[in-house]
């Protein structure tokens, strides 16, 4: 959705046929999916009506040297097993309501502080914020999240809130393809509501930029299923699967493994 909106992230789109077409895969330019093994910048998104179109596709428009994740409508059966993520969206009813604002006791959230809450400040990330924003993240800490995160604070639409000292508590990103992403809030912050807060804020952002907004959630993961429930998000009647493919568990071994402790090679 970014591509026609100055392409930030550098994508590109293909498709197995023009003008009739069956399968429709997104990548990344050559020319920023440098790193193969970086597999948060090496992300793909795939569509299709019909099986075979779409595995000819991935056959001729993938680089499965590359480690990389790959995420959409497909049938876990097209490409393997994946985790199956119901994406969600705001309602045009939660996006009229004030819900965040009752759960914050009725204050104003829309302009750029939050009345009642002296030492919080409505604003975006930026990249001074970047390294408590990695070492947060589950799935970051490293020098490859952080250049991916970095990326998206820079392009993308974020949220947080700021506390007196400037300092993010809670926050929200989105990702290159500007669903809502990368929602936490700092360990003694929690339980104040404001998650609920960032939530219609962003989806707010993001509707006057002129985009949708939705999310992905894991199945399992019921508190954030409840959050956003009780914000009107509604979840879809489908499924997104995500599959990760490392090309290095491909690899035959370049090293000869050592011996255990205590015994010899024959």
């Amino acid at each position: 959705m970014t591509i026609n909106r100055g392409n930030p992230a550098g994508y590109e789109v293909l498709v197995d046929s023009w003008p009739e077409f069956k399968a429709v895969l997104t990548r990344p330019h050559r020319e920023v999916a440098l790193d193969d093994s970086d597999f948060y910048t090496n992300r793909y998104t795939a569509y299709y009506r019909d099986l075979g179109a779409y595995r000819a596709l991935l056959g001729s428009a993938i680089n499965w040297s590359q480690t990389f994740w790959i995420h959409g409508n497909m049938d876990p059966t097209g490409l393997g097993r994946a985790p199956q993520i119901p994406p969600y969206s705001a309602s045009p009813k939660a996006l009229r309501s004030p819900q965040a604002a009752s759960s914050m006791g009725g204050r104003n959230i829309w302009g750029c502080s939050l009345p009642g809450l002296d030492w919080t400040q409505l604003s975006s990330l930026d990249i001074s914020h970047i390294d408590l924003v990695n070492e947060t993240w589950a799935f970051g800490g490293n020098d490859r999240s952080r250049r991916y995160l970095t990326s998206l604070i820079r392009y993308f639409p974020s949220i947080c809130l700021l506390d007196a000292a400037s300092r993010p508590v809670s926050w929200t990103l989105s990702d290159p393809f500007v669903a809502i992403s990368h929602v936490y809030t700092l360990p003694e912050h929690r339980g104040s509501g404001y998650i609920q807060v960032l939530l219609n804020v962003m989806a707010k952002r993001l509707h006057a930029l002129g985009y949708p907004s939705y999310c992905h959630v894991a199945l399992d993961n019921y508190p954030m299923l409840g959050v956003l429930q009780r914000q009107g998000f509604q979840r879809q009647p489908t499924l997104c699967h995500y599959i990760l493919h490392n090309a290095a568990l491909h690899r035959p071994p370049t090293l000869t493994p050592s011996p255990a402790p205590g015994t010899a090679p024959a």
